[in-house]
Order: structure tokens, then C-alpha cells, then sequence
């Protein structure tokens, strides 16, 4: 780094150089997209099906920047922002950071140049509440939510993924017994040792999570739907379809 924050090009690889250039050329060709993504927790769906496979693509290909809320609110709070010294103080009290905080966070954030052709929002908005107070915000910047993507996957399909799932322990491998079973049943591959079912992978404890997140997360999807911004994606495909599927939603 050269003084005053900026770079000294001289140091920089010719091919870095180029690279980043490149990629310059091709987002300046790209419409600007403002996305929010709606799932169950990816470990719910098939690995590379859910928001933590797709987003990293999606942010490539229209060089969007990522913002998870709980990871911006974690730097927030690192870099001692006014908001982030708010955010803490709420913590510190064991409250939850209000719905204003957050989105004055988001604000901050879309602002930088790395969010200049638009941003994927993850983890928010969870309620009708907090959507009203995004758009809000962004109609005062003169922008709106271009497109939510709801990761949808069938709740009985959720049960068999889920149910069947068993892991080693000492590792954190895990082995499904219908998609990815051990050679062995209920033994590890690598170390012999006997596969273990954590306690909240039955059905019960689904059943209450899944009641949960369509108690809260489908009032926000409705709010979304009548503005004609959703778009329901087959979660339950492989990695390579509902990437396909995303694409043709943002075309």
C-alpha cells in the first residue's frame, strides 16, 4: 500500500492487472440487480442446491457483492462504526439489534463500490416488518428489490434428506443413507468407527422447525409476491438445474 490508502500499480502483477480489468470490462456490460434469497438453512436441501452453493455464482456472474446480515453486523461491531458501536450495545444487553439498525447497516454497505452493479441480501429480510423498512430505504437511493429468489423444496422431501442423515463424530463426515451411504451401514469408512444421528435430525424436531420458518418466512414471500418479484426455484434439483433455473429468472 502506498500512503493515503491507494495502491502503487507499479506493484501490482501485470496479470492481476489485466484480470481484474477484464472482469471490469465484462461487469460494465451487466444490468444492475438488486436480489434478496429465501430458503431453509442450506444444510436443509441437497448439498449444492441451496443459497450457499448458488450465491457465490450468482455474485460472479453479475458481479454483485454478498451481504449476509449477521456477518455485516460482525463487522459493524469489529470496525467500531457508529452503528456497529449501537449493534454491540444492544448485544452486550442480550437484546436483538433492532430492525432500523440492521437496515441502516445494509444502507452503509450498498453503498460501497464493490455493490455498485447491485447486491444479494441473505438472512434478510425474515419479516414483513423488516421488508417494508428495506424498501423504505431504498426508494429513498431511487431503487427497489429487482428479484426474490425463494428456494423452495417440498416439506416431505425435506424429512427423507434429513431423517436419513447420520455423521461420524470425531470427523464431521456425514453420510446419508439414501444419497450417500457408508460402504459399511452405521460405520465410517475411513475409521471403522460406529455413525452417530444427532438429536435434532428426526422428525420431530423438523416438524417444528419447519412450522417456524413458514410461520415467518411465508408472510415475507407473500409481501414479495404481490410486487411480482418472486421467483420459486426447484431446490430439490441438482446443483447444475437450479443454477439454470436462476439464470433464466434474472435473463
Amino acid at each position: 500500500m502506498a500512503s493515503g490508502g491507494s495502491v502503487d500499480l507499479e506493484d501490482v502483477p501485470s496479470l492481476d492487472l489485466m484480470t481484474e480489468l477484464l472482469r471490469r470490462m465484462k461487469c460494465a456490460s451487466k444490468p444492475d440487480k438488486r436480489l434478496i434469497l429465501i430458503g431453509l438453512r442450506s444444510f436443509l436441501r441437497p448439498p449444492g442446491s441451496g443459497k450457499g452453493t448458488q450465491s457465490p455464482i450468482i455474485k460472479d456472474e453479475y458481479c454483485l457483492c454478498h451481504l449476509a446480515t449477521g456477518d455485516m453486523l460482525r463487522a459493524a461491531v469489529a470496525a467500531k462504526t457508529p452503528l456497529g458501536v449501537k449493534a454491540k450495545e444492544a448485544m452486550d444487553k442480550g437484546e436483538l439489534v433492532s430492525d432500523d439498525l440492521v437496515v441502516g447497516i445494509i444502507d452503509e454497505a450498498i453503498k460501497k463500490p464493490s455493490c455498485q452493479k447491485g447486491f444479494i441480501l441473505d438472512g434478510f429480510p425474515r419479516t414483513v416488518v423488516q421488508a417494508e423498512k428495506l424498501d423504505e430505504m431504498l426508494t429513498k437511493q431511487g431503487t427497489k428489490i429487482d428479484k426474490v429468489l425463494n428456494f423452495a423444496i417440498d416439506d416431505a422431501i425435506l424429512e427423507e434428506r434429513i431423517t436419513g442423515r447420520w455423521i461420524h463424530p470425531p470427523s464431521g463426515r456425514t453420510y446419508h443413507m439414501k444419497y450417500a451411504p457408508p460402504k459399511v451401514p452405521g460405520i465410517d469408512d475411513v475409521s471403522g468407527e460406529p455413525l452417530i444421528q444427532r438429536k435434532d435430525d428426526t422428525a420431530e424436531v423438523l416438524k417444528s422447525r419447519l412450522e417456524a420458518f413458514h410461520r415467518q418466512t411465508e408472510p415475507v414471500i407473500d409481501y414479495y409476491y404481490k410486487k411480482g418479484v418472486v421467483s420459486q426455484l426447484h431446490a430439490e434439483k441438482p446443483p447444475k438445474d437450479v443454477t439454470a433455473e436462476i439464470q433464466k429468472s434474472l435473463s
